[in-house]
């Protein structure tokens, strides 16, 4: 370690690492069975399903990668350790949820200008085999995600969310098509499906955009937390404040504040960080105390002045 911090950048996270080797397996095997499947069946909703799928061993990969960084410890150059890398691999999943769904939509289109023979019972058997398979993972994945705060692993949960979906629809899609013999069926329920998968997509990707672009996480409120902060003794006055999340479920904030004088500055410091620490489980501060006639402020810290003084005429 070349340097001490408080707290460690590093994730663990054994329980996202086991469920997703378990989970890439898994997908892994009925992908190559799903595809195998689609090109025989000759069905538009069983192979976009496979090309969902295919994007899922992509992303869990990625996912996998990003566990195996976040454990490395931080260095001279990288001194929040490989955090961040879970949230760019959850922003390139969210990215290829969003790509897969625009091309089962494009080629839904098409198929439903020009509809296609089906084989009814290869698309009904890989699609049930499918159910159940994406309702293992599904299962799996949830109960990770209540142990561990991960993006990745939420990312993942929307692929076999989409992923459930799609081996419902499908088998919905058979069904209909071999009671009314109406084709267009097939892509019409393909195309339902990638509006979900569009949407799972989005969401990861707004949330890993938000989390790039350093912004308060929605769970806090900043204003809030100034106020709290403003009302530890010895604190004048609360500004230059900074609150974002490096990945998920590890914050950071910093902030200048005006103090008493005649308050061990030492003190006010402990209390804040014990404050911050104890209502909102922020534990990575850097709390810099300062004093408006001493440190340059230009005019805010002149106008400060102006109304502690008149304060203190009345």
């Amino acid at each position: 370690m070349y340097d001490f911090h408080h707290l460690r950048h590093v994730k663990e996270q054994s329980t996202s690492k086991k469920t997703l080797w378990i989970t890439l397996v898994l997908t892994l095997f009925f992908t190559i069975v799903e595809i195998i499947g689609g090109i025989a069946s000759n069905s538009l909703a069983l192979l976009s399903d496979s090309a969902h799928m295919i994007s899922d061993v992509f992303a869990l990969g990625l996912s996998m990668v990003a566990i195996y960084m976040a454990t490395r410890q931080p260095n001279a150059r990288f001194t929040f350790g490989y955090l961040r890398f879970e949230i760019i691999a959850s922003l390139l999943n969210g990215l290829a949820l969003a790509i897969i769904a625009i091309g089962i939509f494009i080629e839904g289109i098409k198929r439903m200008i020009t509809p296609q023979d089906i084989h009814f019972q290869t698309m009904i058997v890989i699609a049930s085999i499918g159910l159940v398979v994406n309702i293992v993972l599904t299962i799996i994945l949830s109960r990770s995600m209540k142990e561990e705060d991960n993006l990745n692993v939420q990312s993942a949960l929307w692929h076999f969310i989409g992923d459930l979906l799609s081996s419902i629809g499908v088998i919905v899609s058979a069904v209909l098509i071999y009671f009314t013999g109406l084709r267009f069926f097939d892509p019409l329920i393909s195309m339902v499906i990638g509006a979900i998968i569009f949407t799972g997509g989005a969401k990861i990707v707004r949330a890993s955009y938000l989390i790039m672009m350093e912004t308060v996480p929605e769970i806090f409120d900043l204003d809030e937390i100034r106020s709290e902060i403003a009302k530890v003794e010895g604190v004048e006055d609360v500004h230059e404040m900074h609150l974002w999340s490096v990945t998920t479920d590890h914050y950071s904030l910093t902030a200048h504040v005006f103090v008493n004088e005649h308050i061990q500055p030492f003190c006010v410091i402990l209390a804040i960080n014990e404050t911050l620490k104890n209502k909102y489980g922020i534990e990575h501060t850097t709390i810099q105390i300062e004093h408006a006639g001493i440190n340059p402020h230009g005019e805010y810290g002149k106008e400060f002045l102006r109304h502690r003084n008149m304060a203190g005429l009345h």
